[in-house]
Formats: C-alpha cells, structure tokens, sequence
C-alpha cells in the first residue's frame, strides 16, 4: 500500500521542538535552524527501498495504463543553442498528436523550451491544451544578478509561458546562504504573476548532481516548499548526474510530508536521464508507493525529458501490435 503519512522521524522532530514552520523564515537563522533540525537521510535505507520498488513487475493492462500516463505525464524538452522556431513548432506538434498514427495516443503534459522560443511555443500550442514551460533564471548555471534572472522570468511569462523552471544558486545554498535562496524564490514567484489570467506555475531546479549530499537535497525541497515552489526539480539534464530513483525518492517524501504538515500539495519532477519505459514506470511505482495515487496526475508528477516518449511510443506500438516497430517509425527530435 502506498506510504501516505508522514515520516515518523519527521513527527517526532517536529514534537520535539522544533522551530514550527509558520517560523521558519523569520530570519536566516531560523531558517538555518529550521533546514539542518530536519532528519538526517538514511542513505543506505533510502538506496534499498528506492532499488526494491524498481523490481515490481508492471504487466499486461497495468503496463499499458501507466505507458499511457507517463506520456501525458512528459515535459517534451528541447534546450539547445542550435533550438530554431521550426523545431520548437515540430516539437509541439509531437507533443499534441505523440503518434500520428493513432489518435488514442494522450498528449504531453507540456513542452519546455528557452525563453526567445516561448511565443513560438505558445503560437503553435494554442488550444490543444498541452502546457507551454520556459526555464529562467539563467539556466542552467544560474550565474547572473537578480535582476538579469527576474528579467529572464519577465520575458517567459509575457510570452505565455504557463510554467516557470527556475534554477537556485547552488553557491549560495552550499555556502550555507539560505535566506538569499529563499529570497529569490520568491521573487522569481512574484514575477510568475498575471493580472489578465492565471499566474505561471513555479518548479524549482536543485540540481541535486550538485548538491553532493542527501540530506542538502531534503534541506533544498524543503526550503523551496516554504518559498512557494508549485514544483520541485531535480535537474537541468546538463550535468553528469541528473535524476535517480533515490533523490526522486526522497523528494516525494518531502512532499508528502510537507502535505501532511501544511495541507499544500506540491508537485515533483524528475528531468535528465529517464530515457526508457521501463525507467518510466519505476517511477510511477516510486510516486504510488511513497507519495500515494494523488501525485498519480500531470498536474503534481511530470518528466523532464526528450528521448523518453520515443521509446514510450515504441512500447504502446508493440502491447496494441504484437511488434515491436523501432526507432524508424517514430519521429526523432
């Protein structure tokens, strides 16, 4: 059965003591105080379980249905220099009709682009439903002054961008400098507003291959939960070590927990790395089991990925066909 309750470590540090969350970002010493009062991360624990849910066999109809919700489920990506308005327009055309050959095919959750390609994004995606996210803040290293990030953010939202995929200064967080990471999430936040619809929906990048340990990855989902994150993110996908089972696994648990302690649901994404169906559906499993069947939805659980729907499309092919078809008769990005 899925493991929707909170943490027991996380209750009894919050009985014992604890600085209350309506509390924690009083000042940058409470919010310190808060994030390294948090419990430390078994991880050995945390690497088992996450290894034992990837053996659960997922078949026949099971297999078809969670095929079918991860491709609704994917933020079909394109973040090149090389990126032109006709492979953004491509792209989207993907992501509304995945397989042209068959209409029963769902759409993607959204196409993620840069923000000079957002408009372009917005133009070809209209009506169909499919979410337009940009990233900001100077993905993916975030090396710029704040204003040079708010502006960034500016140009997505007035574009249309839907959604907002903003990196934290991973200097500032391992430097200890939280209240600035705090601070400019929620800057980034403020600039997600609209006067003329509904406000653009944040994810937080950690760019968890850089934060080195998992107890920094729990600190920094909760510090972007307590900023006002809609999501959080593992990654950009540019560096060596993106999204895992593990800090997947632990960022659902902050989630969950964070739910349990607020009543605010927030969303989780895994980006970088996930390339096959197989991969996919380990996740699924991972959010059913840790998070429970409410993140089972587009709205809360997303894919960052670009490689990933081929071989999703490939899969679906081959459970309705008997065949399993390749590489050739799907489009390549």
């Amino acid at each position: 059965m899925p493991t929707t309750a909170p943490s027991p470590e996380l209750s009894a540090a919050f009985e014992q003591g604890g600085t209350p969350l309506s509390d924690a970002t009083a000042s940058d010493s409470a919010l310190r105080r808060f994030l390294h009062g948090l419990p430390g991360v078994d991880a050995v624990g945390l690497e088992a379980r996450a290894a034992s849910l990837g053996t659960r066999s997922i078949k026949t109809t099971a297999k078809a249905y969670a095929i079918d919700l991860a491709i609704s489920m994917i933020d079909l990506t394109t973040l090149e220099g090389a990126d032109t308005p006709g492979k953004v327009r491509a792209l989207a055309a993907k992501a509304v009709h995945p397989d042209p050959t068959d209409r029963t095919t769902p759409r993607t959750a959204a196409v993620c682009v840069y923000p000079d390609m957002a408009a372009t994004a917005v133009a070809a995606l209209a009506g169909s439903g499919v979410k337009v996210a940009s990233v900001a803040t100077a993905f993916p290293a975030g090396r710029a002054a704040l204003d040079v990030k708010l502006a960034d953010v500016r140009d997505a939202v007035a574009a249309g961008a839907d959604e907002i995929d903003m990196v934290i200064d991973r200097g500032a967080f391992l430097s200890g400098r939280y209240l600035k990471v705090y601070e400019e999430i929620l800057a980034v936040k403020a600039e997600c507003a609209r006067a003329d619809g509904p406000d653009a929906r944040l994810k937080v990048i950690f760019e968890t291959g850089e934060l080195s340990t998992y107890d920094n990855i729990r600190r920094a989902s909760w510090l972007g939960m307590l900023a006002g994150a809609d999501f959080i993110k593992t990654s950009t996908g540019k560096v060596g070590t993106n999204a895992t089972p593990a800090n997947t696994l632990l960022m659902l648990e902050a989630v969950r927990d964070f739910r349990a302690q607020t009543g605010v649901q927030i969303g989780v994404k895994p980006a970088g790395g996930i390339r096959t169906s197989k991969d996919a559906i380990k996740f699924l499993v991972l959010v059913n089991e840790t998070a429970g069947e409410d993140w089972l939805d587009n709205h809360w659980f997303r894919f960052g990925a670009s490689s990933l729907l081929n071989d999703l499309l490939m899969q679906r092919q081959k459970l309705s066909t008997g065949r399993y078809s390749g590489p050739d008769y799907v489009t390549v990005d």
